[in-house]
């Protein structure tokens, strides 16, 4: 069995998946080693942030001693999150005891595209209950820290992820947002965060649709480039899809080579509702609009308008109901019913949300979103590319996102951190988190980066700029792996 070297592991911590990927074209290592690498990486450090909870080392060991796929990614170790993509074989509980021991029976087609990218899954990364939630904090696995500072969250509901590609067990891993779960824990943990457009990467072939193109599938990754190639290998819907978003002639990655002309971006400095910026927040933004000046842009300040605190309580409305479904759907796999009774608090109070409106209340919340979505793709129509924090305040201490709380409405309005995540799951607009600075105590702060519907190339391409400016790749961690 190969085994993970000093020097292969400095070189893993340092490299992105493109070039762990050149490297394997190049034989200067095999799978079986960065699989061998990630898997000593994971045991070495999982126990101190608790990012990984499923784990199929057998299979990856199996695969990585055969010929990669000639992808992108061949030979490149990987993580699934344990919600929403189905891998044939491997468990998948969304942190719910009563599913601890379903298996997916097949896979879905973003895996299917991942494996033919050559990506090689190791397993499946710490979500809380069902997803609903920017921390991650099961009672099924215990809560998943931050690598930056274990005294505050790893963002969620993908931070078992963002955990991992922080502190280097992996370069990349699978993410979701239907809220901002790709963003905010990208932002927690110092990694690029993108959320594709609505419909940019199919639900299929088990789903048709999940909140109305609101949720997105996608990735955690420590470089753009990564995140451009990975679109390039799994966007794209599959016949029947309700949502087409218009593609470039070139492919993402090919478009990050292009050069960079003055776009005209707009941005906030105030929220839409709740709390002003922590300071550190302000400034963090203040030295991204002062990088993006010296590059050459045009900046234009623009608070939203639109309602958004109405459109969050409508969005859950909306939401609580097609959370009826899933759970109904669950328990149609499970070929049994859901025991109530194990479910955390809100959990339970979010069902009986959505059992107690009548079809009038939902419809109407439906058509509130809709309408929603209208005014803020209106709004942000005149600018390029429009930037916000990416959370307005710090990573909250563990503990502060509470999934205990019985009172929906207590919950739901707490989420005031993540007012701008929302309306960018609800509008279908691509939206990318990027480290943007830094604190005095080493806590990551991240920006966001909102392009027009279809317009991954525009941010992305903008990202890189940013990314070459001023480098985050070579931060590490206190809790990382080579430390």
């Amino acid at each position: 069995m190969p085994t993970a070297t000093a020097d292969l592991v400095n070189l893993f911590v340092e490299s992105d998946a493109l070039r762990l990927a050149e490297l394997v074209r190049q034989k200067q290592v095999t799978p079986a080693e960065l699989t061998e690498t990630a898997i000593r990486l994971i045991e070495q450090l999982d126990p101190k942030l608790n990012a990984v909870v499923i784990r199929d080392f057998d299979r990856a060991r199996a695969r990585a001693a055969e010929s990669p796929p000639d992808g992108p990614f061949g030979g490149v170790p990987y993580l699934l999150k344990n919600i929403g993509s189905g891998c044939e074989g491997l468990p998948l509980t969304n942190s719910l005891p009563f599913r601890k021991d379903y298996i997916s029976p097949f896979d879905s087609e973003m895996v299917r595209r991942i494996k033919v990218s050559g990506l090689n899954i190791l397993g499946r990364t710490n979500v809380p209950e069902q997803g609903w939630c920017i921390a991650t904090e099961p009672r099924m696995y215990g809560p998943t820290l931050n690598p930056w500072n274990t005294a505050v969250t790893a963002g969620g509901s993908s931070g078992g992820a963002a955990s991992a590609v922080a502190s280097r067990m992996i370069p990349m891993a699978e993410a979701s947002d239907g809220g901002g779960s790709i963003r905010a824990p990208a932002s927690c943990c110092g990694v690029v965060g993108l959320k594709p457009s609505r419909g940019r990467i199919t639900y299929g072939p088990e789903d048709v649709d999940v909140w109305f193109g609101s949720v997105s599938i996608f990735a955690v990754t420590r470089s753009v480039r990564d995140s451009a190639a990975l679109l390039d290998a799994t966007a794209g819907g599959l016949p029947g899809d309700p949502y087409t978003p218009p593609k470039p002639a070139q492919s993402w990655l090919d478009g990050l080579r292009e050069p960079g002309k003055s776009l005209k971006i707009g941005y906030a400095l105030t929220p839409p509702w709740g709390p002003p910026f922590a300071s550190e927040v302000t400034d963090a933004m203040t030295r991204t609009l002062s990088l993006l000046q010296d590059l050459g842009h045009v900046l234009e300040e623009h608070p939203m308008v639109t309602d958004l605190e109405a459109a969050w309580r409508d969005y859950n409305q909306m939401n609580s109901v097609q959370n009826v479904l899933e759970f109904d759907d669950m328990a149609k796999a499970l070929g049994r019913p859901i025991p109530e009774s194990e479910l955390v608090a809100f959990n339970r109070a979010w069902l009986g949300r959505g059992r107690g409106l009548s079809a009038r209340d939902y419809a109407r919340s439906v058509a509130a979103v809709r309408k929603a979505n209208q005014r803020v793709q209106a709004e942000l129509a005149p600018f390029d590319v429009f930037l916000t924090p990416t959370l307005t305040q710090l990573p909250r201490p563990v503990g502060y996102w509470d999934l205990n709380e019985p009172d929906y409405e207590k919950y739901i309005s707490r989420w005031t951190d993540a007012v701008f995540l929302f309306p960018f799951n609800l509008s279908g607009l691509p939206a990318m988190s990027l480290p943007a600075a830094w604190t005095n105590d080493d806590i990551p702060i991240g920006v966001q980066l909102v392009g027009r519907y279809g317009d991954e190339a525009t941010i992305l391409r903008l990202s890189a700029q940013l990314e070459q400016a001023r480098p985050w790749i070579q931060r590490h961690p206190s809790i990382c792996a080579g430390a």
